[in-house]
């Protein structure tokens, strides 16, 4: 008889010991270790500086990358690569102009929490949204839809657009605004500029939702364009 390991045998034993170290080992090792070293504040403060117009409160983890720890340097400077945004897992690049300058990338992991609207019961598509189809859930958004809703007046009177699952993100794209200003309506226009403000009648020129960009017919005929506010106003800057 011979002593041969059936085909499946030899492919178990060759996944357990592949590379030199049991499977269990290797993904222990595979875990971010936090970076360490001055570079790390500097990161740190250059990402809570970029990050200040976020909702929500910032937290930021910085890793090692799995090239190893940064070589040392005295005045690290951080960037972002072109196209980067500041949400969930990104890379951010560290330029070190020494003797024999270096340039890494690190991995980063912003997370951003805040509250956001869920769906309180099954909406019917066509249902117009009041603060009752709704309940405040708080969560980290870099991990859901970034259309998610975060303020109740951004679906406050929308209409959905489809059905919408109980316990289901409220998104933008699944509600049409609620309208503000009717197409003809006559509604005020104000300009502000340096040091005065002046208000107008027009006409509108079509139906509009708050924050939308609208025309309005002046009297005398000329259009002029401006932004539907909360009040039905038309906010123009000169």
């Amino acid at each position: 008889m011979h002593n041969v390991l059936a085909p499946g045998l030899v492919a178990l034993v060759t996944l357990v010991t592949f590379g030199g170290l049991p499977l269990q080992a290797r993904s222990a090792t595979s875990q971010p270790v936090p970076l360490s070293g001055n570079a790390r504040p500097v990161i740190e403060q250059f990402l809570l500086r970029q990050t200040a117009g976020l909702p929500g409160k910032v937290s930021i983890t910085i890793d090692t990358p799995i090239s190893g720890a940064l070589p040392a340097c005295e005045s690290p400077e951080p960037f972002l690569p072109g196209g980067a945004r500041l949400w969930g897992r990104i890379s951010v690049g560290v330029r070190c102009h020494s003797n024999q300058p270096w340039t890494r990338y690190v991995p980063v992991h912003i997370a951003v929490r805040s509250v956001y609207y869920v769906a309180l019961q099954p909406i019917a598509a066509g249902h117009v949204l009041t603060a009752a189809d709704a309940a405040a859930r708080e969560g980290d958004l870099t991990s859901l839809p970034r259309s998610v809703i975060v303020d109740p007046s951004q679906f406050n009177g929308a209409t959905a657009l489809n059905q919408i699952a109980s316990g289901a993100p409220l998104r933008r794209e699944l509600l049409r605004d609620a309208v503000a200003v009717q197409r003809g309506q006559t509604i005020r226009v104000r300009t502000q500029g340096a040091g005065f403000v002046v208000s107008a009648e027009g006409q509108a020129m079509t139906s509009a939702a708050v924050g939308a960009l609208i025309q309005v017919k002046m009297q005398g005929g000329t259009l002029i364009s401006g932004i539907v506010g909360p009040d039905g106003m038309v906010e123009r800057t000169n």
